[in-house]
């Protein structure tokens, strides 16, 4: 189990930051969510499952789009710096060791909107022109 905490500070240094909206996806989590913005390799973690913890205890609790989504494809290879085939081949070796399942797949902006309103700890990403309801969107840097 890894926690978000102390450790961004150097991560935010990695890289620079990129606009969401110019990437093809935004992040969005639960809008109690402490974070406005998280490093590109913390945001992979999470939804890689190598990060299970949120700074405050809270279970992380990614949820994907469906593989043909276009802002899936989008965020795995901004994000996860691999196709969403890769991203699949992954999770079959995860799954086949025993050392993990796959987030959630969902069909739509919208329920990936609903989905992290209603759980806490929930992330995931949708188009750049979804209507966000009251999910808090996460900045990548």
């Amino acid at each position: 189990m890894v926690l978000l905490a102390a450790p961004f500070g150097l991560l935010f240094r990695a890289g620079q930051a990129f606009a969401n909206d110019d990437t093809g996806f935004r992040i969005v989590a639960h809008p109690e969510n402490p974070f406005s913005k998280l490093p590109r390799r913390a945001v992979a973690n999470l939804f890689l499952k190598e990060t299970t913890r949120w700074a405050d205890g809270d279970a992380v609790r990614p949820v994907d789009l469906k593989p043909t989504a276009p802002a899936r494809k989008h965020f795995s290879e901004a994000v996860l710096n691999r196709s969403v085939a890769a991203v699949k081949s992954y999770w079959q070796q995860r799954i086949f060791s025993g050392r993990g399942v796959p987030p959630p797949e969902l069909e739509s902006d919208q329920a990936v909107i609903q989905y992290v309103t209603k759980h806490r700890g929930a992330v995931g990403y949708v188009s750049p022109d979804a209507e966000l309801g009251k999910a808090k969107v996460l900045r990548v840097e």
